[in-house]
C-alpha cells in the first residue's frame, strides 16, 4: 500500500487553468485509477498552498501554460519541499527542452495532453507506481544545440534584473517585499491569510530564484532588484 493511502483513500492534485481539461483528467484519476479525491487549482500558487496544507496528496500534475509556471525553479522547489509527492507535467508542449527540463528538476514524468484516455491512464499509473514516464515521441524529437537553456544554480545568470523578478509568482513577489521589510514567516502568513507551510515554500522559492542562502541575502538582493525595476 502506498504511504499516502489512508483507509483506502487516494488523493491527487491537478493544477491547470483549463477547466475542461481539469474535469477530464479528474475523471480519469477517479474512474480509472481509483482516486477518492482530486484537488483542482488554476495557478501554481494555489497548488503550492494546497500541498502545504495537505500531507495525503499522492500525485500532483501541472500544466506548463498557466499562471505561475513561467519558472522551472518553482517545480524544483516543489520537489524539494514535498519529496513524498509524485509530481509530473501534463502539457500540450512537445518541445524537447521542456521534457529535458522536467527530468532535470526531478519530476516523475512528462505526459502529453494529446494522449487518448487509455494511454493517459497508463501513463499516470506508471507515475503512481514510482517509475518515470516519458512520452513515446521523445526519442524522435530533434536534438537542438541549445538544450537546457537556463543556467544551473551554481552559475551566474546574465538575465537583466527585471527578468529575475519575472521568475517570481505574484505570491512570491509579495513574500519578497515582506521579507525585505523584515517580516517573520508567522507575520507573513497572518497578513496573507495562508499557512506558515505555504510561506516556507515561497521563501524557499525566492531563495532559489535569487540564489540566496539566507534571509539577509534574499532581502538585500531583492531590495536592489526592486529599486532597479522602479527606476
Amino acid at each position: 500500500m502506498d504511504n499516502k493511502t489512508v483507509g483506502g483513500r487516494r488523493v491527487a492534485l491537478i493544477s491547470d487553468d483549463d477547466e475542461f481539461f481539469r474535469m477530464a483528467l479528474s475523471s480519469v484519476l477517479t474512474a480509472r485509477l481509483g482516486f477518492s479525491e482530486v484537488i483542482a487549482t488554476q495557478t501554481f500558487d494555489g497548488a503550492a498552498e494546497k500541498l502545504s496544507n495537505r500531507d495525503d496528496v499522492e500525485i500532483a500534475l501541472f500544466d506548463l501554460n498557466m499562471p505561475g509556471m513561467n519558472n522551472w525553479q518553482n517545480l524544483r522547489t516543489l520537489r524539494e519541499c514535498f519529496p513524498g509527492v509524485r509530481a509530473a507535467v501534463v502539457s500540450g508542449s512537445q518541445d524537447r527542452n521542456d521534457i529535458l527540463m522536467a527530468l532535470r528538476v526531478g519530476l516523475h514524468g512528462y505526459v502529453s495532453k494529446g494522449l487518448g484516455v487509455s494511454e493517459l491512464s497508463r501513463a499516470l499509473q506508471i507515475i503512481c507506481e514510482g517509475t518515470v514516464y516519458l512520452p513515446s515521441f521523445f526519442p524522435d524529437l530533434p536534438i537542438g544545440g541549445d538544450e537546457l537553456p537556463r543556467p544551473p544554480d551554481n552559475e551566474p545568470s546574465n538575465r537583466p534584473d527585471t527578468g529575475v523578478l519575472a521568475d517570481l509568482t505574484k505570491r512570491q513577489r509579495e513574500v519578497l517585499e515582506m521579507l525585505i521589510n523584515g517580516k517573520s514567516n508567522k507575520a507573513m502568513a497572518r497578513i496573507l491569510d495562508v499557512s506558515e507551510g505555504t510561506i516556507k515554500f515561497h521563501v524557499s522559492a525566492v531563495f532559489r530564484v535569487l540564489r540566496a542562502s539566507n534571509r539577509v541575502e534574499a532581502a538585500t538582493c531583492g531590495a536592489r532588484l526592486l529599486d532597479h525595476a522602479r527606476m
